[in-house]
């Protein structure tokens, strides 16, 4: 049996797409989601006159919550080399941070750990008041595989990547944009009113242009690839640790993965319990 769709495709006009991700009640990445993904980056990379997608949510406070706990880490660990040589998981962000394509993020709820990577891997970020993001994967003991510590410095500056990585806490929308985690937090009621029409600006211009500003920008900003590799490396070495099991449990007994409980206040729930857990 294929797998559900979990991105939704509206072509606009052939320059301006907006994609909607639905997967579950709080949006959960998987290797589905891995798959598909990299479908879509394919689709977007030979589509001749695109030059911007629109990446957004209709789940209420969840845009990406981050990676499904549940996964089958199995097939993960199988899956072959995409066309950078990286593994597919971080293949399909590299590639997605590379297209000839502007790409923006409309975050209007919570995108911790795999969702923060995947919307690093866009160009430009919008955020509502709604919006919480965060690397919460300090609190599992994992060191976090799909690029945050390759982006974030280049994007907040160490320090501040530092506390977002090592602190693990939710970084609500306004600090984030603070940081230049996002780019700017524009009213829930207005988000997606604002970011149709600046993507509406940018597909009006010449694609040549468009794609060619990007490579220069991309060619001075973007890490290069052993850095995301190095990173999933980590990720892989630390995640499947026997120990992290009883922490893990503990979270999905206060509701982990459902869009009550613990998930509101992932990243700040998670220390408090590990420093009860400890003390």
């Amino acid at each position: 049996m294929s797998a559900a769709e979990q991105f939704h495709v509206d072509e606009v006009s052939p320059s301006y797409w907006r994609v909607t991700f639905d997967n579950g009640p709080v949006n959960l990445l998987d290797a589905d989601t891995i798959d598909q993904l990299g479908v879509l980056v394919g689709r977007i990379e030979n589509a001749p006159d695109l030059t911007v997608v629109v990446f957004r949510s209709d789940k209420p406070g969840y845009f990406m919550a981050h990676w499904d706990f549940l996964a089958d880490n199995a097939r993960v660990a199988a899956m072959q080399p995409g066309p950078t040589g990286l593994h597919p998981y971080v293949d399909n962000f590299v590639r997605l941070g590379r297209l000839p394509v502007a790409t923006i993020s409309e975050i209007r709820g919570r995108a911790r750990g795999a969702g923060s990577e995947f919307v690093l891997a866009t160009d430009i970020r919008f955020a509502s008041e709604k919006a919480i993001l965060g690397q919460f994967e300090v609190g599992v003991d994992a060191v976090p595989g799909g690029g945050p510590m390759a982006r974030l410095g280049r994007l907040v500056g160490r320090g501040r990547a530092l506390e977002i990585l090592l602190g693990g806490d939710d970084v609500p929308a306004a600090l984030a944009a603070e940081y230049g985690y996002v780019n700017r937090v524009i009213p829930d009621g207005e988000i997606e009113n604002f970011t149709d029409a600046f993507a509406r600006r940018i597909a009006a211009f010449d694609k040549v242009a468009v794609a060619g500003i990007k490579k220069l920008v991309d060619a001075a900003t973007l890490p290069d690839d052993a850095e995301f590799a190095a990173g999933l490396q980590a990720y892989f070495a630390t995640a499947g640790r026997p120990e992290r099991r009883p922490f893990v449990q503990l979270l999905f007994k206060n509701g982990m993965q459902q869009p009550d409980g613990i998930e509101t206040d992932l990243g700040t729930a998670i220390g408090k319990l590990r420093q009860t857990a400890n003390g």
